[in-house]
């Protein structure tokens, strides 16, 4: 007898299956269709390119859950819920093959092992996972994951269904005495229970009355899905396939300057994947709880301004103000003082596991407010007009760009001169007096290892990260294009600079802009010239060190290693690791404009810098000035100036050096 069973037992005729299946298809299309006619709505954005690298990433994060792992609990239910309607959604291809295809495929060991067995325990692991959401949702939810009535309906349809599956497939079992009932286990346990607790002339009518129940809830739920939150399993797969590939640091979108408008008031200015965003969301709260902002008591919350938005996206009426819409975007749908909340750290970027782009979103509508209204706070704007008159965003000033240097005979480049290598010094290196002494530790540890470079001098402005940040694009654009002919007018090949800033602007902005030079943060050639013995490794020091990573620096560039083998060549026990560290780190909040910033309430560079004094640490080792200057505050407002000192890694291995 060659394994395999009845499939339409005790149902007779099923063709009425495939009317209802046909209704619900048509229903779920047209949800889709609602949904694409609502996507379309926003502007031409190219992301079909590089279609291999782009399925390989589907594969990883969307098949593979590798970003939902991160957080072991919620990724493992979302795995064993995922993977068990996968195996199942197979085993369902398989029946119809089977039957309705005549192609007599489930039968033998194949039925046995895959369409028995495997299907069994698979649905079990989706009951499993299915009862592990139920209590992370009711019993131990987090603060950051919301609840509604369909997040209750979707996870008792779902176990709703596959018990019914189960009991549909028992009852067969005991009442046919399938001699392969053995190999559902689950499925068999099942159709004992019922055996037991019902009369035997009960069974078989149940079993047809389970058989249509069971068919329908599982159409209802293809119906449903793009009206509900279920609708997430294709934007997330969508959304992720159309990740953006250009480097973390170049993901702001340029605009056209000869546009009639600037920024995003509505939400047709926005792309088409932009849209994509809102709906792809699945509500997880990743962003919410690495948000800086939110856990300082700010009103931002990267999750929230996505529902916002989406809720938006999809109210009756989402025409813009002057066709009728009363509620504007900008200043209705999303605060502004949300907006200025935001330090542009992209720790919520870091964390979505389906990739939603949340600050590109906020800096085209600060874009809006800045280049349109003229709307900002007063700081920034104080700092915008400070770049715009005079290069750099320290009002108020009226240092020198060279009065660091004075007495180290650096090379400063005149009209005409050339150099390959340049030293990009930066606005804070060169104006604040704290930060000067950085930029002395770094120069005289470049020239120690023999590296010829040069300096601008007066001739430097500002990057122009601040004003792209706060959302002059204009102003950015300006500076940039000022600085890049100047940089080619003098042949420069290569660039270090100490400012993840001004290091994140050169090498992601700016070759956007015609401005294509090596890049290189200090850290990275200071761990060099220690690899290759060009600087001395100095004697080991008993000092307790932590570090913190800059978000331009880290997040937005990925350079984690080489600021802490810097470290590590002058620490005898190593560095003493906060918790929130390399991709996780807590922002000092000065990112965004926020340096130029009047903070309300719990600041965020006080929770990081008790952070950085929970490890216990004399010394916090930084790798950018916003850092420092923010850090140093932290710390003297925590009481503890005299005991623990901030300073860059060029300073530590100076001082190390000297010693």
């Amino acid at each position: 007898m060659i394994p395999t069973r009845e499939v339409y037992w005790n149902v007779g005729r099923a063709w009425p299956m495939y009317v209802l299946l046909i209704a619900a298809l048509l229903i779920c299309a047209w949800g889709i269709r609602r949904r694409f006619r609502l996507w379309r709505r926003g502007r031409p954005e190219a992301r079909f390119d590089a279609a291999g690298e782009r399925l390989q990433g589907l594969l990883l994060y969307g098949f593979g859950h590798a970003a939902l792992l991160r957080r072991r609990y919620a990724g493992v239910f979302h795995a064993l819920l995922f993977f068990g309607f996968f195996v199942l959604f197979i085993g369902t291809v398989v029946v119809m093959v089977h039957e309705d295809l005549g192609w007599r495929i489930m039968q033998g060991r194949f039925y046995l092992y895959f369409q028995s067995l495997t299907l069994d325990l698979f649905g079990a692991l989706a009951i499993a996972g299915c009862l592990m959401a139920v209590c992370r949702r009711y019993v131990a939810r987090p603060a950051s994951l919301g609840s509604t009535w369909q997040d209750a309906v979707i996870l008792s349809g779902i176990v709703l269904i596959l018990l019914t599956g189960f009991a549909v497939e028992g009852l067969r079992i005991v009442v046919t005495g399938d001699p392969w009932g053995d190999w559902s286990p689950v499925g068999l346990a099942t159709g004992r229970l019922l055996a037991a607790l019902l009369p035997a002339g009960a069974l078989r009518p149940l079993h047809g009355f389970l058989w249509w129940f069971h068919l329908v809830a599982v159409l209802a739920f293809i119906a449903w899905l793009p009206y509900s939150k279920l609708f997430h399993v294709f934007a997330a797969a969508a959304n992720i396939y159309l990740r953006s590939l250009e480097p973390k640091g170049a993901r702001l979108k340029t605009i056209d300057m000869e546009a009639p408008s600037y920024g995003v008031s509505r939400l047709d200015q926005f792309t088409w994947k932009d849209l994509l965003d809102l709906d792809a969301c699945t509500e997880c709260g990743r962003c919410q709880d690495a948000c800086p902002a939110y856990a300082t008591g700010k009103p931002l919350s990267p999750k929230a301004i996505v529902l916002d938005l989406r809720r938006h996206l999809h109210a009756p009426d989402s025409r813009p103000p002057e066709e009728g819409n009363p509620t504007p975007l900008v200043g209705g749908a999303v605060r502004e003082e949300t907006l200025w909340s935001c330090t542009t750290c992209m720790a919520c970027m870091e964390q979505c596991p389906v990739f939603v782009e949340h600050v590109p979103k906020i800096i085209d509508m600060r874009r809006y407010l800045v280049m349109e209204e003229g709307r900002l706070p007063g700081p920034m704007e104080q700092a915008l007009r400070s770049l715009e008159s005079r290069g750099h965003p320290y009002a108020g000033l009226s240092a020198s760009r060279l009065e660091w240097c004075e007495g180290l005979d650096l090379r400063v480049l005149s009209e005409g001169d050339r150099a390959e290598t340049l030293y990009w010094v930066g606005c804070s290196a060169a104006m604040n007096v704290r930060q000067q002494k950085t930029a002395r530790a770094l120069a005289r540890l470049l020239r120690r290892a023999g590296v010829d470079f040069a300096v601008l001098g007066e001739r430097e402005s500002c990057s122009g990260d601040p004003a792209r940040r706060i959302g002059n694009e204009y102003l950015f654009r300006t500076l940039a294009q000022r600085n890049i002919e100047i940089l080619k007018s003098h042949g420069v090949k290569r660039i270090v600079t100490a400012c993840p800033h001004c290091f994140n602007a050169l090498k992601n902005d700016y070759p956007r802009l015609g401005g294509s030079f090596e890049v290189r943060h200090h850290s990275e050639m200071l761990a060099e010239l220690l690899r290759e013995g060009r600087l001395r490794a100095p004697q080991k020091s008993d000092a307790k060190v932590t570090y913190h990573d800059p978000c331009y620096l880290g997040r937005y560039n990925d350079i984690y290693d080489e600021p802490r083998a810097v470290i590590e060549t002058m620490s005898a026990s190593g560095i003493a690791e906060m918790e929130q560290r390399r991709e996780r780190s807590f922002c000092c909040g000065a990112g965004g404009g926020l340096m130029w910033a009047d903070e309300t309430g719990a600041r965020i560079n006080n929770e990081r810098a008790g952070q950085a004094l929970q490890t216990g640490a004399g010394i916090v080792g930084v790798a950018c000035p916003f850092c420092m200057t923010m850090l140093e505050d932290g710390i003297k407002a925590a009481g503890n100036a005299r005991d623990v000192k901030v300073a860059d890694i060029a300073e530590l291995l100076e001082a190390a050096n000297q010693a």
